[in-house]
């Protein structure tokens, strides 16, 4: 490929990216579905700007980002938690990916296929994209559930079973020559060099490189890394870090392994490492970048001439990949007691053909064990399967999670015994907490009521009388004593309860006095325009005492630094309810950007106007200090 023929691959491709993605992250889709659709749009079937004959460059360019994205996978797990998630890889992973073999197999003779090609087809189709459900997975913040620790663990598995896979598709091949298959994403192959060397030598290299990976990210790699940060040079510790991935990933090809598989051993082994924040910062844009030029590429290769030739085919094998796949997911899932809705989520996440499948089906065409007619559609299946999974996704998402949600009976609300106590307070997190506290510190009774089921037994435990409840219902709050009451206090994180819940007390219960937690500006707004007696921002208070604690680290005095906090709150106290009572984002923005000029102009003019012994009377520790240090001056003169 020429190189403006290079640049305007990758211009094409960045073009797709920055328009689709916004748009399909705006329409609820995900990002990883937006760059497939953005690479079928590009592709031979859309406006043909890119074509596997074309972009070969790029997409082997863009593979490399599912190599950071395992380094970085690899850099969050200490050693310890991957030696605790040992029996879901070799149980969880192990059986799904050989039960999958087993019934794909079998279906493949049922088609007609030899027992060769369909054991080959079993174990080529047990692997799911890591690209895309580690994507997705994180985008949605599920890395650290259930769901998503059983779906890390069984796609480590298969990362690793490609290798034996690798070994045991040569000895599938049938005797007839055939043709290579004319698709097929180049991410992982043994080289000719390293399958060229005897059995034993080549296990002694490989052996070689991992445990050489391994010794170097413990011993060697954290002097070296010392070393450049004491450059100072931000982009040096960058371009170490590319590095130390590319250099791996090098190495791991050259004996026939998978990078991907190198790199995470290497960011495992380095996750206990001082520098893997700084490491993880650098290689983050690289990743997230080739990482979508990774999924528009897969959407660009796939073939919808074979698709439309066959497509009751196709579609029939896609559906049944999918269904086979979460059959399988699901029941593993149940037989290693993962709650449901976290079940449905790894099983659908997991439900499609893995990017590993391009190669495997390139290699098996290329060692005579698959023929050119049964690679090729397939190839076409894994591809579409990839762009089904965000949709599943999506669908689990938007329907089946809210039905599961709903089909949970609700708990029935505690009896409530004490119903004269002046003051109740609706949700006792960490809010809560410190207001009810205060109070009975104070010797007033409070009557508690919190929705969350597994908060009330962790207060219970520490002594707390908690009861159960919904406070946005009527019954409840008579319950609870709020025709006695004379405050609720309302300390709940779920904004549409919160204005239920203040409708409810307007309406019923006139009387009380209502404070609000607001979980922002905006929230606070309609708090105001609510009719909310008191409303306190959930991180006002303590940002304006750090703010404080840092005007006395850089030398403004005590009484100074707390005079200006105080004017600061009053001034931003009468802001909010003024600005609350502006209609139209233009108005709002405007109002608020002359408040903000007023605010300063207001602490200037009391700076120069502050007496400095007036200043002083709240520091009397810094004065002792000037006047010891005087005294030290003038004894040492």
């Amino acid at each position: 490929m020429h190189s403006e023929d290079f640049f305007f691959q990758a211009f094409i491709y960045l073009v797709a990216a920055v328009v689709s993605v916004p748009l399909a992250q705006k329409l609820g889709l995900g990002s990883v579905l937006g760059y497939l659709i953005a690479g079928v749009i590009i592709g031979p079937f859309g406006f043909g700007f890119v074509g596997q004959e074309k972009s070969d460059d790029v997409m082997h360019f863009a593979e490399f980002g599912v190599v950071m994205m395992l380094f970085l996978v690899g850099l969050e797990l200490q050693p310890s938690l991957l030696w605790r998630l040992r029996m879901p890889i070799l149980g969880l992973g192990g059986l799904q990916v050989s039960v999958t073999t087993i019934l794909v197999a079998i279906l493949g003779l049922v088609f007609g296929l030899s027992w060769q090609m369909a054991l080959a087809v079993g174990m080529i189709l047990s692997m799911s994209s890591t690209a895309i459900a580690l994507s997705t997975l994180k985008e949605k913040g599920l890395m650290k559930t259930e769901a998503g620790q059983s779906a890390f663990s069984v796609l480590l598995f298969q990362d690793i079973a490609v290798i034996p896979i690798l070994a045991l598709l040569p000895l599938l091949a049938i005797k007839n020559p055939v043709s290579h298959a004319a698709n097929g994403l180049i991410f992982v192959a043994a080289t000719e060099k390293s399958t060229s060397l005897p059995p034993l030598l080549q296990a002694l290299l490989v052996i070689g490189v991992v445990g050489g990976i391994i010794v170097a990210g413990r011993f060697l790699m954290r002097p070296v890394f010392r070393i450049i940060a004491t450059t100072r040079l931000q982009e040096i510790f960058t371009a170490t870090a590319l590095l130390l991935v590319i250099g791996i990933a090098l190495a791991m090809q050259q004996v026939g392994l998978s990078p991907a598989l190198g790199t995470f051993v290497a960011g495992v082994v380095l996750a206990d490492n001082e520098y893997r924040h700084e490491l993880e910062g650098d290689i983050e844009p690289f990743k997230g970048l080739l990482l979508g030029l990774f999924f528009i590429s897969v959407g660009a290769s796939i073939n919808f001439n074979l698709f439309f030739s066959q497509p009751l085919l196709i579609l029939g094998l896609v559906i049944g990949l999918a269904l086979v796949k979460f059959v399988v997911l699901f029941a593993l899932g149940r037989f290693f007691k993962i709650e449901l809705s976290q079940n449905l989520i790894f099983a659908f996440f997991l439900a499609q053909g893995g990017e590993f499948a391009f190669v495997l089906f390139s290699f098996a065409t290329q060692n005579n064990v698959l023929t050119s007619d049964v690679a090729g559609p397939l190839i076409a299946v894994v591809a579409f399967s990839m762009i089904v999974t965000p949709l599943l996704a999506l669908m689990n998402d938007k329907f089946i999670q809210p039905l599961l949600t709903r089909a949970i009976p609700e708990r029935e609300a505690d009896e409530i015994d004490e119903t004269e106590n002046p003051v109740i307070i609706v949700g006792f997190g960490r809010f809560g907490q410190i207001v009810g506290r205060l109070l009975i510190a104070n010797g007033f009774k409070i009557t508690v009521l919190e929705h969350n089921a597994t908060q009330i037994e962790l207060l219970r435990r520490f002594g707390w009388k908690v009861f159960y409840g919904d406070a946005s219902r009527l019954d409840l709050l008579h319950a609870a004593g709020a025709e006695q009451a004379k405050l609720i206090v309302i300390a709940i994180d779920d904004r549409e309860k919160i204005l239920q819940t203040i409708e409810l007390v307007h309406k019923h219960f006139p009387h009380l006095k209502i404070l609000a937690r607001a979980i922002d500006r905006r929230h606070a707004y309609e708090l105001i325009r609510h009719g909310v007696d008191v409303i306190e921002r959930e991180t006002f208070a303590s940002s304006l005492d750090m703010g404080v604690e840092a005007l006395k680290l850089l030398g403004v005095r005590s009484y100074k630094a707390y005079r200006t906090a105080r004017m600061f709150k009053e001034h931003d106290i009468e802001a909010m309810y003024e600005v609350a009572q502006l209609e139209g984002e233009a108005q709002i923005i405007a109002r608020s950007r002359q408040l903000s000029q007023d605010l300063e102009q207001l602490l200037r003019t009391d700076d120069r106007e502050l007496k400095q012994d007036i200043d002083r009377a709240w520091d009397i520790t810094e004065l002792r200090e000037e006047i010891n240090e005087q005294n030290n001056i003038k004894q040492a003169t």
